[in-house]
């Protein structure tokens, strides 16, 4: 695992259920993070946060409990403050995904954390204070109430997104048909058209630039070109084309 997300520290304040304990649990394990800590829990440890981690039990068994939210933010060098709505605060005020690379950042030397407040009311102002940047999660403003450990997978997914030797791996690059290798592909296509009586030359109706704008989009690579040509020759000349048994498209 990158150090950036080992050095990063979720903190719950305040948790009223036990259940989304063990939810935010579960939703950092699957993103890669482990630190846990708790201030105050009204309930921990609790089975309804062991049954709600599925399986996420090693984050629970380390989680730091404190007693006040200080402690849970000793030594870190950068304190952000999860809430739904903009504080009449002087803070900083990030989207998740703005957030995600300045925290790991900071994450690649030294401790960093996420702080969230309870299910309620979220974060006081006297733990915001605490904070030297506040992030947000873009939601309906009609409707913006968000689960505890939704918020908490939501900021864990945008961290690991976030670090770039975790990203998925570029898909090896097929050679693209040829120029020259499509007009002739162009060229029997529209043969082939007139053949079958699809295509009347003398009201082309611009039916082949249309069809040459579609497999345009398509960037067709050359082995999807061979396939076509293949095609369009059985079309207009079966008795002349040996179809190889092996023909048939297995991804």
């Amino acid at each position: 695992m990158p150090n950036s997300l080992k050095n990063v520290r979720v903190v719950l304040s305040h948790t009223s259920h036990p259940g989304n304990i063990g939810a935010a649990a579960r939703a950092m394990k699957t993103m890669g993070l482990h630190d846990l800590r708790l201030v105050q829990p009204k309930q921990f440890p609790d089975p309804a946060a062991v049954a709600m981690s599925s399986g996420a039990t090693d984050v629970l068994d380390a989680a730091v409990v404190t007693d006040d939210l200080a402690t849970a933010l000793s030594g870190a060098a950068l304190v952000v403050g999860c809430t739904a709505r903009r504080r009449d605060l002087s803070h900083t005020m990030l989207s998740a995904r703005e957030m995600a690379p300045l925290l790991l950042a900071q994450a690649a030397n030294a401790p960093v954390t996420l702080v969230f407040g309870t299910e309620m009311s979220g974060l006081t102002n006297a733990e915001l204070d605490q904070c030297q940047m506040l992030v947000h999660i873009p939601a309906n403003p009609d409707y913006s109430s968000l689960n505890l450990a939704s918020a908490v997978q939501i900021l864990s997914y945008e961290l690991r997104c976030a670090v770039p030797e975790l990203a998925m791996p570029a898909a090896a690059q097929q050679e693209l048909a040829r120029h020259d290798d499509l007009e002739l592909f162009y060229k029997e296509l529209e043969q082939t058209l007139v053949a079958i009586g699809f295509l009347n030359l003398a009201a082309p109706r611009r039916l082949m630039t249309r069809l040459r704008r579609l497999f345009s989009r398509a960037l067709l690579e050359k082995e999807e070109l061979n396939i076509l040509m293949g095609i369009l020759k059985l079309v207009r000349h079966p008795a002349q084309v040996n179809v190889p048994k092996d023909w048939d498209i297995v991804d």
